[in-house]
Order: structure tokens, then sequence, then C-alpha cells
């Protein structure tokens, strides 16, 4: 599946694109199904959750903390105003999420019952025995698209140690004008972890520092010192972005006047990586993490 040049690319990247991933019949049908589901979520009793990516102000509430083994539905920042939406609804959601992988056949069939996708982990070499979490479609709606700053994954779905592995696959074109992705190369291996998404007592969320402010301070300033070191990687429908957990990485708002679909799903170690209570996405008796090298 993968060459020795593309595996150490990964390692000293931290992301590495696989152009065609995805073949275009499954790009077609998860799209399709992305945009029926849009058209059927009822927003009449929608809790009107925004899903908000800044420092101070993430989401929290009940409607987002339960997401975990359901499909649900969260807006763009920009979609509402005064607590009503400004577009219809299948223009002002900004993601769908999280058991997409689990309760929906065509993302399950992507994701968990693809022997591409396990040849795939295993050929990589980065966990022992993964478990799949947080699906999700991120629609990057026109001209609302929210700007998702610097950041990585293992401070959203945190073990110890570090183990999440992003797995990105466009569904649309995705271009420096609609918010495709850019990346940090190298900075897997040169940043910490420095804090956690966390559930916090009383309900919500916030985030818990894994080490001293000075370190974190010091590890803001190397980021904002490396700004222009930051590669945009163009996406075609189908391609599958491989995304370590440590590397940073963001995206610009969409300027555009297209949408950019695409389907996202992360996996950590189930052997020798503690996933604890403490996170925000939480597996239920009836729905534990998915192994996926059965």
């Amino acid at each position: 599946m993968l060459t020795p040049d593309q595996r150490d690319q990964f390692h000293r990247d931290g992301y590495l694109v696989l152009r065609n991933f995805v073949e275009a019949p499954d790009v077609a049908t998860l799209l399709m199904r992305s945009k029926t589901l849009l058209q059927e979520f009822n927003i009449e009793d929608h809790p009107l959750t925004k899903f908000t990516t800044g420092e101070d102000d993430h989401v929290g509430d009940a409607y987002f903390l339960e997401s975990g083994d359901k499909i649900r539905y969260f807006l763009e920042e920009d979609a509402l105003l005064d607590g009503k939406l400004t577009r219809p609804k299948e223009f002002a959601v900004n993601k769908i999420g999280h058991a997409l992988h689990e309760l929906d056949p065509a993302f399950r069939k992507v994701t968990l019952q693809n022997e591409r996708m396990r040849e795939l982990v295993r050929d990589l070499q980065f966990h022992r025995d993964p478990v799949a979490l947080q699906s999700m479609v991120i629609t990057k709606q026109p001209q609302i698209g929210g700007q998702v700053g610097e950041h990585n994954d293992s401070t959203f779905l945190y073990t110890d140690p570090p183990s999440a592995l992003g797995f990105w696959i466009a569904l649309e074109q995705c271009t420096a004008d609609n918010g495709a992705l850019s990346f940090l190369p190298g900075s897997h291996l040169t940043t910490p972890i420095t804090k956690r998404f966390v559930r916090v007592a009383g309900g919500g969320t916030g985030f818990e520092p894994l080490v001293a402010p000075e370190v974190a301070e010091q590890v803001a300033m190397q980021s904002k010192a490396s700004a222009d070191k930051y590669i945009l990687e163009t996406c075609e429908p189908g391609d599958l972005v491989l995304i370590h957990g440590s590397v940073l990485h963001k995206s610009e708002r969409n300027t555009s006047d297209k949408t950019r679909f695409a389907y996202t799903f992360h996996m950590i170690e189930n052997v020798g990586a503690q996933y604890d209570e403490k996170n925000w996405l939480q597996p239920t008796a009836d729905m534990p993490f998915s192994r996926i090298l059965v």
C-alpha cells in the first residue's frame, strides 16, 4: 500500500497525501449521502448549537457532549443572527458528527468495512490495535465556512502517550479559496502537546494545561515564528490525507462560492495508550470505540 519513501515522508513531515485513495463511486455516494442528511435533519427541534474553535468559546453543551454515538448537526457561527438562521439549513451546517462511521451504512463501508483502509493501517505501522472514533463531515459552507486556527488533533483526542491519527478524505475539490488544509511539516517532532480538551466539572468543556505556562508560551512563540513555513495542500475528490496527531495544521475561511465537503475520522491506540474519562468524547456501553484490525 505504501512505499518506503511514503512511510518515511509521513514520519518526517507528520502528514501524507494519498491521491485517489477512495474510488470515485464511493466518493460520490458519500457526498450524496452528506447532502441528503443535510436536507433531512429537523431544524425545528435543533438547539442551534454552533461549532466554534475559539480558545475561550468552545462548544460544550449536551447536544455536543452526547454526540459520540449519534449523528448530529453543528452550525456555522455566521449562520445565526439573533437566534435565527441567516440562510437555508442545508447551507448553515458546519459539520455532521460524530458517529457516522458506525450509524450510516455509506460511511461505515468506507471506514470499518474497507479492506483497503485496513491494509493502509497495517502498512503505516503507526498503531498496533487501533480503534476508530469521531467521524465527521465538514462542509465549509460558501462565504461563511469558518477559519480553523493552528492546532493538533491530540489536543482534542488525548491519550497517554499521544496516539491520535486523522484520516481526512476530500469529497469535493479543496483549494486555497475554499479552505484547503495547510500543514507545518515536521512540527509533530518539535511541538509537544501543551494542553488537552476536557469535560469540566459542572458541565461544558475547557482546556487543561499539560505543561508549565512558560513552556506553553515558548511553544506558542516558536509556532508563530514558523507561520511562513506552512504548506497548503490542495486536494481532489478521493484524496486521503493522513494526519499525525501532533502535527500542526489549519484551514482558512471559505471565501468562495463553493462548498468544501470532506469526511474525516480518527484512530487512537487501544493497547498501551490510555484514553480517560476527561476527554469530551466518550464511548458508551452500546457503542464502544470500533476496532479496525479485526
